[in-house]
């Protein structure tokens, strides 16, 4: 194999540029060219590829170009991100596979999502290309990974913004309700509540009504500013998922609490997925990397690299790291978010054994 691809695709995480670089040094090593494409599939059915290696004139061997050693400490993807409608058609793939038969790419690899990886299957399907996928979202909602790129830095972000807000929560006695990203998994707002202390969580997985939403935030903060408790500050996470806007909450829980209780809202938002990637993410990005390269180099098709130390999935030179078909990557997922995943289960079940700890 003398070229590869790489590209990233669907929302961008902190740790895929980090991915980007490792990738295209383990396959400069191994004497493979490697392209980089630009804003996802919609950049691959384009042909909007750019050379991410370079030939040394001095011992002629393959090199990463320039830009390539500093981007692994960037957060979002220097390649650039889009959702393609346009790949969801087989004449969209099919231009796809043209494109990189021009180019000579004889294996890709997909750092994205689940909607990324789901592309990734169906081109594996169609084409003879080998396709590796590299989990990477800060919601931590892809099957088959303890953790994708992007979520260690994520939570990073969390925390630090809560801790200035619990700053300024508990100058003036103040209760706040803090809305993280997440889409329809709540595993960002439920770790960040344990690191942060927080009184309260919300979770989509707890399937609660709205009526119940507000109900049990009201009883979190009037009875963490009761005197039985010294409390200071009152800080509830909320993960984006849950079924009530943050400014609707908000209203319902002002009208109910007591008027000397001041409540205040925050909707962390973009915020989230942007800084530089933490050790963690760089980390774990250049484990995945190393053995995505491997494997499309090996001609493994349909899979990807997933952090799990388990019995499951194909072993590879990284004992922590191993390689699952992505059709089982995709079924998992959809089991995490719709609540049938041990995963999920056992997430709920951690947090309602600590809600009661939580508001001490």
């Amino acid at each position: 194999m003398s070229a590869i691809a790489v590209l990233t695709s669907g929302g961008d995480a902190p740790g895929m540029n980090a991915a980007i670089r490792a990738v295209t040094k383990v396959a400069a090593s191994r004497g493979v060219s490697v392209w980089g494409v630009e804003m996802g599939y919609d950049g691959l059915i384009d042909g909007n590829f750019r050379p991410l290696t370079r030939l040394n004139a001095k011992n002629k061997n393959l090199t990463p170009v320039g830009d390539v050693e500093a981007m692994g400490s960037l957060g979002g993807t220097v390649l650039g991100s889009s959702r393609s409608p346009r790949f969801h058609t087989r004449e969209g793939r099919a231009q796809a596979v043209a494109q990189l038969n021009s180019y000579s790419v004889e294996g890709l690899i997909v750092i994205g999502g689940n909607g990324s990886l789901a592309g990734a299957h169906v081109l594996a399907q169609e084409s003879s290309i080998p396709v590796v996928g590299i989990p990477a979202s800060i919601d931590n909602d892809i099957g088959l990974s303890r953790e994708a790129l992007g979520v260690d830095t994520a939570l990073n972000t969390i925390i630090d913004a809560c801790d200035r807000i619990t700053d300024t929560a508990r100058s003036h006695h103040r209760a706040f309700i803090v809305e993280v990203m997440g889409r329809q998994s709540g595993y960002l707002a439920m770790a960040a509540a344990v690191a942060t202390a927080a009184d309260g969580v919300l979770l989509p997985e707890h399937r609660r009504n709205r009526e119940e939403v507000v109900k049990a935030v009201i009883e979190c903060i009037v009875e963490s500013f009761g005197q039985a408790r010294d409390k200071t500050r009152v800080l509830i996470l909320k993960a984006e998922g849950v079924d009530i806007t943050t400014h609707e909450l908000l209203d319902e829980v002002e009208k109910v609490v007591p008027p000397d209780i001041e409540v205040r809202s925050t909707v962390l938002g973009h915020l989230v997925r942007g800084g530089n990637a933490s050790f963690r993410d760089r980390l774990l990005a250049g484990r995945f990397g190393l053995v995505a390269v491997e494997a499309v180099l090996s001609g493994v098709t349909d899979r990807m690299v997933g952090w799990n130390h388990t019995e499951a999935g194909d072993p590879t030179s990284d004992s922590w790291i191993r390689l699952f078909p992505i059709a089982d990557v995709l079924e998992e997922t959809t089991a995490l978010l719709d609540g049938t995943s041990s995963v999920t289960m056992d997430r709920v079940r951690r947090m309602e054994a600590i809600q009661g700890v939580l508001s001490l």
